[in-house]
């Protein structure tokens, strides 16, 4: 007989925060949002190898993670896992360009020899869209350096055609540089003193190690809680399926992808089981997260098989079909809910935190923080980024208004078959997603910083000054459709407030 739950499941929709009390020191400029994303040995001590400092990802969609929102969305401290259902070559180029933007210390890549023309500075700038290039003895990033060329260093009409680089640039002799072990303070300290753009870094034989640039300086005064590596790289992650991910994920390894995610709707089956075994047994320390699941066994499941994180959510999606086409998930509070209290008892028996991650199922920004408090380490959100500048699908105008474009992986346009695979025959039976619009919202930093400032202040309402102590001291009450309606504004004509300048 089928097994039958006695309670039907909710939506974040259907519950409210009840507050609770705030002292003098809860105010929202002490919340820390920093959040774990991977598995630990919370128990014995150890601290998560992988942090965010804010609880918040992107999702592996082709209309909302390419290497642009991944690098928007590190500088405010959260992670893209960069879409999977494309080549792994031009998957792990996204991964490369991500790890190659920032900040801090970046390895050159646009070089050129002293003996090369001027014509070849400007092709080589036009390919990598940087006007600095490093002047090497042989032309590599880590040779030998002998000065710095840049844009405004010549005229390209106003030179004679077939002018050396050598002519133009600015020797090492005139050059501000760094010596390889200086710190990035004090790498400002210097482009600041000397009044440069940019500090070449060198080592003891004045071969080039990197570049600072004063650009980047003032990136970071501007997102203070951006992500970085121990390299002062952005972290990044990348989906991957259960088809070709020991060729996928050397690949994305070497391009420097942090933390995969294997991207599936149902994640409750012996294929994500095998690629979670194959992944630890050939890459000693990846980390790998898997899913989605909505109840405790597949939770308890993915655990055992040894997944870094489990995501959680299965039809709750705004574009997302799967429950009209196929009748199967669970509204997302009630799974999220069952979920993470099958992290805790697992942690209890265990030792070992296994972070869980709310994916789908967020209307409103207040959902956010509903989904923290009913135990979610961080949330996956699709629809939200997409509507953002930096998301990778078009911006058009649909009856007088600004829209995005956004898909699901499971329609006719990203046919992504893979991330419905159920073994057997490749390719797409039905679809299981839709193609939409979704209005345009405008940068993704100011949009970030309203939500996040919507759940800090809720946060100070509950009493809370971090994830884990919402999680502790929430009181979440289910409400009535009237209680819901109750809760917009009613019973008045709201008026128009948008200033009119002349």
């Amino acid at each position: 007989m089928a097994y039958y739950f006695e309670e039907p499941s909710h939506t974040f929709g259907e519950y409210l925060l009840v507050p609770g009390y705030s002292s003098a020191e809860c105010t929202p400029d002490r919340v820390s949002l920093k959040t774990p994303v991977v598995k630990f040995n919370k128990k014995a001590g150890e601290t998560c190898p992988l942090t965010m400092n804010i609880p918040m990802v992107s999702a592996v969609m082709q209309a909302v993670s390419d290497d642009k929102l991944a690098i928007a969305l590190a500088k405010e401290g959260g992670i893209s896992f960069i879409f999977g259902s494309q080549t792994i070559e031009n998957q792990a180029a996204m991964v490369a360009r991500v790890k190659a933007y920032k900040a801090g210390f970046v390895t050159s890549d646009s070089n050129i020899r002293p003996d090369q023309t001027l014509e070849e500075v400007v092709e080589l700038s036009s390919k990598t869209g940087h006007s600095t290039v490093a002047v090497t003895e042989d032309g590599s990033p880590n040779g030998k350096l002998l000065g710095i060329i840049t844009s405004k260093d010549f005229r390209i009409g106003h030179c004679p055609a077939g002018s050396k680089v050598k002519d133009y640039m600015t020797g090492l002799e005139d050059l501000a540089t760094g010596k390889e072990g200086i710190d990035l303070s004090e790498a400002n300290d210097i482009i600041w003193e000397k009044k440069v753009n940019q500090l070449p870094i060198v080592d003891k034989n004045g071969n080039l190690v990197s570049l600072v640039f004063r650009k980047d300086y003032s990136t970071h005064a501007e997102h203070p809680n951006e992500l970085l590596d121990s390299k002062q790289r952005y972290i990044v992650g990348a989906g991957i399926n259960t088809r070709d991910y020991m060729e996928r994920v050397p690949k994305l390894l070497e391009a420097g992808a942090d933390v995969f995610v294997l991207d599936s709707s149902e994640g409750f089956s012996e294929w994500q089981a095998r690629a979670l075994k194959d992944l630890h047994a050939a890459f000693p320390g990846i980390k790998v997260g898997a899913g989605n699941v909505v109840d405790a066994e597949g939770f308890n499941f993915l655990a055992d098989a040894g997944a870094d994180f489990v995501k959680i959510g299965i039809g709750g999606g705004s574009i997302c079909i799967t429950r009209e086409q196929k009748g199967i998930g669970r509204g997302q509070a009630t799974a999220t809910i069952e979920v993470a209290k099958a992290r805790d008892e697992y942690f209890k028996k265990t030792g070992i935190y296994v972070p869980v991650c709310s994916d789908g199922g967020i209307v409103h920004d207040y959902h956010v923080t509903l989904a923290l408090a009913m135990g979610a380490d961080f949330v996956m959100l699709g629809r939200y980024f997409a509507r953002f500048d930096e998301s990778p699908s078009n911006k058009l105008v649909i009856n007088g208004n600004y829209v995005k474009e956004y898909w699901g992986e499971g329609s006719n346009r990203a046919r992504n078959w893979q991330r419905y695979d159920l073994g057997g025959k490749k390719g797409m039976a039905f679809e299981e997603g839709v193609d939409s619009y979704v209005p345009y919202a405008g940068h993704l930093h100011d949009g970030v910083g309203m939500t996040l400032s919507k759940v800090v202040h809720t946060m100070c309402n509950c009493g809370a000054l971090s994830i884990p102590e919402l999680q502790e001291k929430a009181k979440i009450t289910l409400v009535s459709p009237v209680t819901i309606q109750e809760g917009s504004a009613h019973d008045v004509t709201v008026r128009n407030t948008t200033s009119v300048q002349n």
